[in-house]
């Protein structure tokens, strides 16, 4: 038994390439094994070489029939893109499926950074400085509509969004709102929209040194205005074999190289994996761990993880 203290959640990339029902099986899989959260990432467009097929699904859909296809697990986006929708209808449906789920949803809100996606689907991709001036109108303007007391109106007048008088509905089912992730490795304002929205600071496939350096910038904006110490999280390639077999076997069937991934993702057998997760508690004082599973398809490798990573933490 390890002394790690860390909460362990799924995290999917369903762009890749998966149905609806693929991504209900994983949800459900996950939420049997007692995982603490099935996430999932926002893209339209498949990353990795491939064909894609079937094609994406959207996140925000998707999660909306998850929160009636499942009653325990938490959910969410790891992370929205805000360059996809406008805050008063994203405010709109986060909230929804808010109370679709009673009360677990948390919401992860990023810049966007994939020109590739928008480019495809018709999307506008401004310069990265108005990407981040957007993610913070918005983060203001999504917080505020939740936060706003029922009977009054919610009035923000910025460079990219104007809104008038709204009556700021529907209230999400949480209260005063769901959590908010914020992330990204960006030296000075990801830092400080993360003291001042978050709930939780992700620092998605980097290693323990980078990610020290990144929370420690993360605790000095928090102590800047006053707040105390976010809870920190990252996110990292997951992959799992009882035998070398195994491993290799899943390794190839996500095309990556298992000598890479031992290096830079959570992989080996369990117990390599389980000290892999006491040395990033150790390291970077992280809470929470999202494994990013690749294959939605492998509900055994969930299985695996839960049955023998999870009781050694």
């Amino acid at each position: 038994m390890h002394d790690v203290n860390l909460s362990l959640r799924i995290f999917t990339d369903p762009h890749q390439g998966a149905t609806y029902d693929d991504v209900l099986r994983a949800a459900r899989c996950a939420e049997n094994a007692g995982y603490d959260a099935f996430f999932r990432s926002d893209h339209y467009l498949r990353i990795a070489p491939g064909s894609g097929l079937p094609g994406p699904t959207d996140a925000w859909l998707t999660l909306a029939g998850l929160a009636r296809e499942t009653t325990t697990i938490r959910l969410g986006t790891l992370v929205t893109a805000a360059t996809f929708r406008h805050p008063g209808p994203l405010a709109i449906a986060v909230a929804q499926v808010d109370r679709m789920s009673s009360g677990r949803v948390e919401f992860g809100l990023g810049a966007g950074w994939f020109e590739a996606e928008h480019r495809a689907y018709g999307i506008p991709f401004p310069p990265l400085k108005e990407r981040f001036d957007r993610l913070a109108e918005q983060l203001e303007i999504i917080t505020g509509l939740w936060q706003t007391p029922v009977g009054e109106t919610y009035s923000f007048q910025g460079k990219h969004y104007t809104l008038h008088d709204s009556p700021a509905l529907p209230k999400p089912h949480q209260t005063p709102r769901p959590p908010v992730l914020v992330g990204g490795a960006g030296r000075t304002r990801t830092p400080a929209l993360a003291a001042r929205f978050a709930d939780e600071f992700n620092l998605p496939f980097v290693d323990e040194e980078t990610a020290a350096a990144q929370f420690a910038r993360v605790d000095e904006a928090c102590a800047a205005i006053g707040r105390a110490p976010l809870p920190k999280s990252t996110a990292q390639v997951l992959c799992v074999g009882r035998t070398e077999t195994e491993l290799a076997a899943r390794a190839a069937a996500i095309g990556k190289d298992i000598a890479d991934l031992r290096s830079t993702g959570l992989a080996g057998t369990p117990n390599e994996v389980v000290d892999r997760l006491g040395q990033w508690r150790e390291r970077t004082g992280v809470s929470r761990v999202y494994l990013e599973t690749l294959d939605l398809h492998d509900l055994d490798h969930l299985e695996l993880v839960a049955a023998e990573v999870v009781p050694q933490l």
